[in-house]
């Protein structure tokens, strides 16, 4: 059974996170350069000048935010900012895109053309202050996402339809090769953001399909939940007891639908993972 969560339409909603600490989920409106929350009934939001698209938790008060470019520190009760570090300060093509916190507290960010530039886009991970370039010559970056044990990250550039993935070192980097969880090309179907939850299986926003797809850790298709928007663009599980999958969508490319980007909530009967702390 799903519902509406906030009424407020995204031009492109996404990076959904359950932030742990503060029971209060948070996401982003891309295109419109915002972030957006709501507590209760109150609905909030906080206006950026530049991109952003993706954020981690630090602590009860401040958040890691990925923009077009720079990672930065945002306190949520006074607004101050904290540079961070520089994310493709001087490639004016590009903004950030998806992103996630890893189980050992790096913070993993796609980026990607603000046209959706053939290859523009490259996915870094920042750990310990040190900003590192894990793969690049992606079109649009997403899916990035963690298996429960620490040993598995998944991505996606969904322009391809494959999700991939690769395994982990004891510190959280990528060893090998990655290699395909799920090819969607067949089906026709465009991956997007997607989360694991804590049994192992992967979740998958598929954008332009109504749904988010559910995969056990084999990469074999298990179910969907459908969704009244078009364009399915992130999962997220929150709420008490992390049954609830959040979900982000989008009104880019102009849809006018009543449904289209607002942002949806379903109750699971599986539990997910509660988002890992950034470590600095």
């Amino acid at each position: 059974m799903t519902s509406i969560y906030d009424h407020r339409q995204c031009l492109l909603g996404e990076g959904p996170i359950w932030h742990p600490e503060r029971q209060q989920l948070f996401w982003f409106d891309i295109l419109n350069k915002k972030l957006l929350s709501r507590k209760g009934h109150e609905e909030l939001s906080w206006q950026f000048p530049e991109h952003v698209s993706a954020a981690g938790w630090i602590s009860e008060h401040a958040l890691v935010i990925a923009s077009e470019s720079k990672l930065f520190l945002f306190d949520l009760e006074t607004g101050a900012e904290q540079m961070l570090c520089p994310l493709e300060a001087d490639n004016p093509v590009t903004r950030s895109n998806d992103g996630r916190a890893d189980p050992y507290g790096g913070f993993w960010i796609g980026t990607m053309g603000k046209r959706a530039e053939t290859g523009a886009g490259s996915i870094y991970r920042y750990f310990r202050g040190e900003l590192r370039q894990l793969y690049s010559d992606l079109t649009i970056t997403n899916s990035i996402c963690f298996s429960p044990d620490g040993e598995t990250a998944y991505f996606t550039d969904t322009a391809t339809g494959i999700i991939h993935k690769t395994a982990l070192d004891p510190y959280g980097w990528p060893v090998g090769e990655p290699t395909v969880f799920v090819d969607l090309r067949n089906e026709e179907l465009n991956p997007d953001g997607s989360v694991v939850d804590a049994d192992g299986y992967l979740w998958n926003a598929q954008w332009g399909a109504h749904r988010v797809a559910r995969y056990a850790p084999d990469g074999s298709f298990i179910e969907a939940i459908d969704f009244p928007a078009e364009q399915i663009s992130c999962p997220a599980f929150g709420g008490a007891e992390l049954k609830t999958l959040f979900v982000t969508t989008a009104t880019e490319g102009g849809l006018t639908g009543d449904s289209d980007g607002k942002t949806f909530a379903a109750e699971t009967w599986t539990r997910g993972q509660a988002e890992h702390r950034v470590r600095l």
